[in-house]
């Protein structure tokens, strides 16, 4: 059996009075960055030395490039982590290479499960249709977790116009469980306002677009989304599930006896 000890003690979370420290910051800093814009607020976390270490998590998805964009203009050397679950579409893999290297990021790291633990635990590939919480949890939050180590705050590209789920952002929020702060720039940022910035910095846009994917994840587990829908709709269809674990509680920890 593997020794997921540091998965374990990650899902413990920070203890409770460093939690309840990082919530109190938490409402500190949305009280005093609520009326600033998404460039004045990247500005200041990147520079300003509020946090300790920083990085940004990416999928470079549909959005992913006017986020991007904005951090390249103030630091191209920030920690940029990827995950690739093995599962994604090819043209993901392409399109982190192709926007990266246009906008000349140089700190972009490529995070992974270990073969070892997707062997133990997911020898066959099947585990996303029994359980794809668990398959989520083994190929995205466990790895990001381990990435993260060392870091107290993260930059994601949520936004509050993507699903249902997403409406009560806002600047800055606390990772589930633990005491690390994610920040969420464009987290009023509508669609009009992304095509506007995607035409007029002309970025290069992720090519499965422009094919109906909205919102793009794993293959096996997105599929293109109709006019009316929810950005998100196309992401687990029919399972019930709205969030890969990154971002809430969704996420079910892998069964016993699977790791």
């Amino acid at each position: 059996m593997l020794d997921l000890s540091h998965s374990s003690r990650a899902a413990c979370g920070a203890p409770l009075d460093e939690r309840m420290a990082a919530q109190d910051r938490v409402a500190d800093l949305n009280t005093r960055f609520r009326h600033f814009g998404t460039s004045y607020l990247l500005e200041a976390v990147l520079t300003r030395g509020i946090f300790d270490r920083i990085a940004m998590v990416s999928s470079f998805g549909a959005d992913s490039a006017v986020l991007l964009h904005l951090i390249a203009q103030i630091d191209r050397n920030l920690p940029v982590l990827f995950i690739d679950t093995t599962l994604l579409f090819e043209e993901t893999l392409i399109y982190q290479q192709e926007l990266a290297a246009h906008l000349g990021l140089t700190n972009v790291q490529v995070i992974r499960a270990k073969p070892q633990t997707i062997d133990a635990v997911d020898p066959y590939g099947a585990l996303r249709f029994s359980n794809p919480d668990a398959c989520c949890d083994l190929r995205k939050t466990r790895p990001l977790n381990d990435a993260l180590e060392g870091y107290d705050a993260w930059i994601t590209g949520r936004k509050r116009h993507q699903a249902q789920t997403r409406q009560g952002l806002h600047y800055f929020g606390l990772d589930e469980g633990t005491a690390r702060i994610k920040i969420n720039p464009l987290v009023d940022w509508k669609p009009a306002r992304i095509a506007a910035h995607l035409n007029i910095h002309n970025l290069p846009r992720h090519p499965l677009v422009a094919k109906g994917y909205p919102s793009i994840g794993c293959a096996p587990c997105t599929t293109r989304v109709a006019q009316g829908e929810d950005a998100r709709a196309g992401r687990w269809r029919g399972q019930g599930k709205t969030e890969c674990g990154l971002h809430g509680s969704s996420n079910t920890p892998t069964p016993k006896g699977e790791a």
